[in-house]
């Protein structure tokens, strides 16, 4: 399952799942940082199951702090504990996706508070498109026709500390 798209019901039928964390340094202990920038779900510690997209994060972050190097932190992600926080998942981009990551995106978010928010990457090949329905010249349809015409992997985020504590470090893809 490692490079694949997975739904959220999916995981719940597992007893364990690796994840994947993309940085310029390698992560053995997850925290919840404030984004320099509005990213999709939110602030939180962003993991996802496919190996191509923490590659694509891990250079993004390489490339945004002038890094030598990139790391890929891999978790093993405890399925009982995970069962047991508020989440909300999303498996497809739909209109809720959509109302939710642009909300996010521009810092006008202020809704209920989740520990553990699943769902697609509004990855930057598509941010001008989000930026376009923001400023009203694409139709929520014509937004969403051309996102479900991307390939859009998947991410996990993790909101606060009790929600970490799903995350169990088990090593570094190298």
């Amino acid at each position: 399952m490692k490079n694949k798209n997975i739904l959220f019901k999916e995981i719940l039928k597992l007893k364990s799942l690796q994840v994947y964390h993309g940085s310029d340094i390698l992560v053995k202990e997850p925290k919840i940082m404030q984004p320099v920038r509005a990213l999709d779900f939110g602030h939180g510690f962003y993991t996802t199951t496919n190996i191509e997209q923490a590659k694509s994060f891990a250079k993004k972050v390489q490339d945004r702090n002038g890094s030598s190097q990139t790391h890929i932190s891999i978790f093993v992600l405890n399925i009982d504990l995970l069962k047991k926080q508020n989440i909300l998942s999303f498996d497809k981009p739909d209109k809720k996706w959509l109302d939710f990551v642009s909300a996010n995106r521009n810092g006008t978010y202020n809704g209920q508070i989740y520990d553990i928010i699943y769902g697609p990457v509004a990855n930057d090949t598509i941010f001008k498109t989000f930026i376009a329905y923001q400023n009203g010249i694409l139709s929520e349809k014509e937004t969403l026709t051309r996102l479900k015409i991307r390939r859009l992997y998947n991410q996990l985020v993790f909101t606060n500390e009790e929600a970490l504590r799903c995350l169990l470090f088990s090593g570094e893809l190298l």
